[in-house]
């Protein structure tokens, strides 16, 4: 039977989901559109409602598409809308990414798509991050998320691997040595880095030279996983 009614309860839950800054206390989020589920469905990562335009053609429970729009952040025209549940993992190596304060949803969503990118077994959100399930870090991923274990730390001693601190000026210039030495890289915010307590507590320090005063945390990311990960 289609959904025709605004106060149907899925579409509450999802409308309560969107309005959620932090994860949701059953531990639920939402993906939405035809890529993110299918990568959902090639991760074998369920969904608990999978909702879908009336008269689609796709598989899921059907909505009059006006209302699916209208809950929808992608507006009219959104065919698919899928609420899963949350798994958060360990971290674990040999290579893992660490997120230290980074509060932007858009720049660990990215930092997600390119750990998978550059076959990264982890990643790890530290104190003061973004949730990765919040609905704008789960776009940004495009689907990385449900292929890339994310776990949450409160502290270094947790991470896998050698500790290596992305600053702004201090340390080595960042090279890759081909070596496949387990490691977590840890990266702060653009604005304040790491902080001096946490740089002090990686194992080692390396830094990314630029000409400018800084780059994001998504874009530190990915170029240090190029240069660690390729071949000298």
């Amino acid at each position: 039977m289609t959904i025709t009614s605004p106060h149907n309860a899925k579409l509450k839950e999802i409308r309560a989901l969107h309005r959620r800054r932090e994860r949701d206390d059953r531990g639920r989020f939402l993906a939405e559109g035809e890529d993110l589920l299918a990568a959902a469905d090639a991760a074998g990562w369920p969904a608990v409602h999978r909702l879908v335009a009336a008269g689609s053609g796709l598989e899921g429970e059907e909505v009059e598409p006006d209302l699916l729009g209208g809950i929808s952040t992608l507006g009219s025209g959104t065919r698919v809308v899928g609420v899963f549940e949350t798994a958060w993992s360990q971290p674990v190596g040999p290579l893992c990414v660490a997120l230290w304060g980074v509060g932007d949803p858009g720049n660990v969503g990215t930092v997600i798509r390119s750990a998978l990118a550059f076959g990264v077994d982890s990643v790890a959100l530290g104190p003061d991050s973004a949730d990765p399930f919040s609905p704008k870090a789960v776009r940004a991923s495009m689907g990385a998320l449900f292929q890339v274990p994310v776990a949450r730390v409160t502290s270094l001693d947790e991470l896998p691997g050698e500790t290596l601190g992305l600053a702004a000026r201090a340390g080595d210039e960042l090279r890759g040595d081909g070596s496949g030495t387990p490691r977590t890289l840890v990266i702060g915010a653009e604005r304040t880095g790491l902080g001096a307590e946490i740089e002090a507590a990686c194992d080692r320090l390396a830094h990314i030279p630029i000409r400018s005063e800084s780059l994001n945390a998504a874009m530190a990311a990915t170029i240090a996983l190029y240069e660690v990960t390729r071949r000298p």
